[in-house]
C-alpha cells in the first residue's frame, strides 16, 4: 500500500519554528511515562518492604533528568556507534539534533545512569528504580516508533505481504516491511501490557531487578527479531559481511543484562 500522504514529519509550525512529531513523541513519552510512574510509586504495597525507590511527587523532578539522559545518551550513542567517522570530521555537527540521529541504546544508558543517580540521591533501592524505568519506558518506545513511521524512516526490506508500505523517499518504490510498526507493537504495546500485568497483578516489584530484567529481555529479543526485516543504516550496512546488524549487536548486552537481573531477582533469599 502507498504511504499515507497526510502523514508529514512536521506536526505544526509557529512562525519559522517547525514542531516535529518526533520531538512531540519524546515529550509525550516522558510526560505519559511520568504520569504512569506516579501511580506505581503511590502504591507502596507493590514495592519491596513497601518502599518505592522515591516518593511519587519526585517523579516530576526526575522527568527533567530523564530528558537529559535520553537526549545526551541517545545522541552520543548515535555518534559513537552509527556514524563516528563523519562526526570526527565534523565535530560541530554533534550538537545538530535537528538533523536527526539518535540511538535507543545510547538513550537507554543515559536514562539508566540518570535513574541510578536520582534514586541514590533519594536513598532508595536502585534496582527498584530500574524496575520503574522498565515499567514506563515502553510508552516512549511505542510513541517513538510511531514517529519513525510518520518520518518514513528506518523501513525494512522488500515484501509481498499485504501490509507492505511504499515509502515516499524509497528510490526503488517497492512495498517494504513497516518495521517501525513492528517495533511499536512488540517493544511498545505488547511489552507494556506484559510488564503492567506483572507489576500490578503480581509481586514482581517486590523482587528488585525483576521488571527491569524482563524489560531488557523483551526489548532485546523484539529488536533482534525485527532487525531481520529492517534494513541496516546505509553508512554501516551489515557487519562482517553477513546478516548481523549494529542494532542486533548492541541488543546482545541488554539481553545478557536482562537475564542477569532476572536471575538475581529470583534467587532464593534468606527465610525462603
Amino acid at each position: 500500500m502507498q504511504f499515507p500522504d497526510f502523514l508529514q514529519p512536521v506536526a505544526f509550525a509557529v512562525g519559522p519554528v517547525e514542531i516535529r512529531w518526533y520531538a512531540l513523541a519524546y515529550l509525550a513519552g516522558v510526560l505519559l511515562g511520568s504520569a504512569y510512574a506516579v501511580t506505581l510509586l503511590a502504591r507502596h504495597g507493590l514495592w519491596k518492604d513497601n518502599q518505592p525507590p522515591f516518593p511519587a511527587p519526585a517523579m516530576w523532578d526526575f522527568a527533567f533528568w530523564a530528558v537529559l539522559g535520553i537526549v545526551v545518551g541517545g545522541r552520543l550513542g548515535y555518534v559513537l556507534f552509527y556514524n563516528l567517522p563523519y562526526y570526527l570530521e565534523n565535530p560541530g555537527a554533534i550538537v545538530s539534533l535537528w538533523d536527526g540521529g539518535m540511538s535507543f541504546h545510547g538513550g537507554l544508558v543515559g536514562i539508566v545512569l540518570a535513574m541510578a543517580l536520582f534514586t541514590r540521591f533519594h536513598k532508595g533501592n536502585i534496582l527498584s528504580g530500574l524496575d520503574l524505568l522498565g515499567a514506563i519506558s515502553t510508552i516512549g518506545l511505542f510513541l517513538g516508533r510511531l514517529a519513525n513511521f510518520i518520518n518514513a524512516e528506518l523501513w525494512g526490506s522488500p515484501t509481498d505481504l499485504p501490509w507492505g508500505v511504499i515509502f515516499p523517499n524509497d528510490p526503488e518504490g517497492l512495498p517494504r516491511h513497516p518495521t517501525q510498526l513492528y517495533e511499536a507493537l512488540l517493544e511498545g504495546l505488547l511489552l507494556f501490557v506484559l510488564i503492567a500485568l506483572l507489576a500490578r497483578g503480581t509481586r514482581a516489584l517486590k523482587r528488585p531487578g525483576l521488571i527491569a530484567g524482563i524489560f531488557g529481555i523483551g526489548y532485546a529479543l523484539s529488536r533482534i527479531f525485527v532487525e531481520f526485516f529492517r534494513l541496516p543504516d546505509i553508512q554501516i550496512g551489515y557487519l562482517y559481511g553477513g546478516w548481523l546488524t549494529m542494532g542486533m549487536l548492541l541488543s546482545v548486552p541488554i539481553l545478557i543484562a536482562g537475564l542477569g537481573l532476572v536471575f538475581f531477582a529470583l534467587r532464593p533469599s534468606r527465610g525462603e
